[in-house]
């Protein structure tokens, strides 16, 4: 290829598109869900799963190479001498952004008819639903019927929010929330040692509904999502529970899972207050034969155990 060498194809290609906008534009990134990000000059060009598509044209890739010729316009030989360093990007033109938009809480709905045909379809148990909503940390959006996760700070203020849809796939944080500060299910009582730790609100309540259903005190224990396997919530949980010395790590059974929970334990034991406060420490993912994360395991336990009291009632 004229201009360029095959090693400087080869280093080019090795860019995904989100690792290239981190690291020289970071400024054109804007995080439009729990795993996916848009651009600020072109909010129809997604990027997830390393992979991106701007659906609005029609084109997609997985590199940084494909990015700076399908979108930036540049030639092939620009385009792999930027990304191997040998010239700056040229600077991109696009509107001032905007300011953040402060954080508020969707418009709550009359009745949670959706959020409670939803959950329980999910295996969650009414009296755990009926608790959230109690608490004030989980309601249904009056505009479109979501499940509003509330994740609040220890004075009760509301500070992030989770929306998850009650008939489609839909999933978003809103606007402005504070990851800090995610959903979680607090103990009966607040000195309580013990804290679950899983990825979404949805697998959080599948733990509490897990020990309910085995005959456990489902209140003897906090709950914890953490929005993902980032440790930020972890570790601000930890910081205004200073009860809390047993961490049960159930992330999902998957590779981003597992991985995860190497982050949280390894956060715990280099931090120099909580690896001595934190003195258990377990890895307790779902088995493997029953899904990828708790909400699988659940409705696998619940469909297993109607399936016994089946066959008991036709075995009289």
């Amino acid at each position: 290829m004229s201009g360029v060498t095959e090693e400087q194809i080869t280093k080019a290609k090795e860019w995904d598109l989100l690792s290239y906008l981190q690291a020289y534009d970071p400024h054109e990134l804007k995080r439009c869900g729990p795993r996916e990000y848009c651009t600020r000059t072109h909010d129809s060009l997604k990027i997830s799963n390393g992979k991106w598509c701007w659906n609005s044209r029609g084109i997609g890739g997985r590199t940084a190479l494909d990015y700076l010729i399908k979108v930036r316009g540049m030639d092939f030989s620009e385009a792999v001498e930027t990304l191997c360093g040998d010239r700056a990007p040229p600077p991109q033109e696009r509107q001032a952004p905007k300011p953040p938009k402060p954080f508020a809480l969707p418009e709550a709905g009359r009745f949670p008819s959706a959020v409670l045909g939803y959950l329980q379809g999910r295996g969650i148990h009414p009296d755990i639903i009926s608790a959230c909503i109690r608490d004030g940390i989980l309601y249904e959006s009056r505009r479109h019927h979501n499940c509003v996760f509330v994740g609040r700070d220890p004075t009760g203020r509301a500070r992030s929010a989770c929306l998850r849809g009650t008939r489609d796939s839909f999933r978003i944080d809103v606007e402005g929330s504070d990851k800090r500060y995610n959903f979680s299910l607090l103990a009966a009582d607040t000195a309580c040692p013990r804290l679950a730790v899983a990825e979404s609100p949805i697998d959080a309540l599948s733990l509490a509904a897990l020990v309910k259903l085995t005959g456990g005190d489902w209140r003897d224990s906090h709950y914890l999502s953490l929005g993902g396997t980032a440790p930020r919530a972890m570790f601000q949980f930890l910081r205004d529970h200073p009860h809390v010395t047993q961490v049960s790590l159930c992330l999902d059974n998957d590779r981003a899972g597992v991985e995860g929970m190497d982050r949280q334990e390894n956060a715990i034991r280099e931090h120099p207050d909580l690896s001595q406060r934190v003195k258990l420490i377990y890895r307790n993912p779902p088995p493997a034969e029953h899904g990828k994360d708790y909400n699988e395991f659940l409705c696998a336990h619940i469909q297993a155990v109607r399936q016994k009291q089946r066959q008991r009632e036709g075995a009289r």
